[in-house]
Parts: C-alpha cells; sequence; structure tokens
C-alpha cells in the first residue's frame, strides 16, 4: 500500500472558532463539507468536526484518516497483517473509504480518491 499523508481528527465545539486558528497555524484555507450530521473543515492536515455527540463519539474512535493511493490494495494489506474490516469499502464523493482495526486495537480511515 502506498500512503500518501495522515490527516489528525479534531471533535470542536466551536467550528468557526477553531477553523480561523487553525487556518493560521497551518497557512492554509479550510475546506468544508458535511458528513452526515456532523460538519467537516478540512485545514492542512487537520480534520476539524462539529456535531451532535452522538455521532462525534462514533469518528472520536477513528484515531486518523490515512490517504492511499488505492484502497483496494489497502484492502488486501490490511487483511494480510489480519486487521478488522469495520466499514466499506464504500465509494464517496471523492473516492472511497474503509475504516479498520489493526491488530493492535488502532481504528484508522483509509481513503482514496479514485472512483467505483
Amino acid at each position: 500500500m502506498n500512503i500518501l499523508g495522515t490527516s489528525l481528527r479534531v471533535c470542536v465545539g466551536d467550528l468557526e472558532a477553531a477553523i480561523a486558528v487553525y487556518e493560521r497555524l497551518t497557512g492554509a484555507e479550510a475546506l468544508r463539507f458535511q458528513r452526515g450530521g456532523v460538519a467537516v473543515a478540512a485545514v492542512g492536515c487537520f480534520f476539524l468536526m462539529s456535531g451532535p455527540e452522538a455521532e462525534l463519539s462514533i469518528l472520536r474512535k477513528i484515531t486518523a484518516t490515512i490517504a492511499v493511493t488505492d484502497v483496494g490494495e489497502a484492502l488486501a494489506d490490511l487483511r494480510a497483517v489480519g486487521a478488522e474490516i469495520i466499514a466499506g469499502p464504500v465509494p464517496t464523493p471523492i473516492g472511497r473509504n474503509l475504516v479498520a482495526r489493526h491488530p493492535d486495537g488502532s481504528v484508522f480511515e483509509y481513503v482514496d480518491r479514485k472512483g467505483g
């Protein structure tokens, strides 16, 4: 699997205030989108998330989002090392994703920018 980068997840109470802080720290402009009932802003290597606690509590269990060239390849590698596939692979607006629990218990989201 080819890992392109990692994004850290940060749950915040006030998304607008957090965006201002992270834009200043990273020098990047926020890209906003919705994930279910959660408002998300991607700022540099951070995903800032704000919304209902029921949804945030699930998202908090995922340590980070890992960008890969191909989720299908990641799936094969994850299965080969004994990871549990919790969700996916499923299509997203920009590609595909899956969520996996590594043998050590860590939970990560893997994403690519491929269709299908």
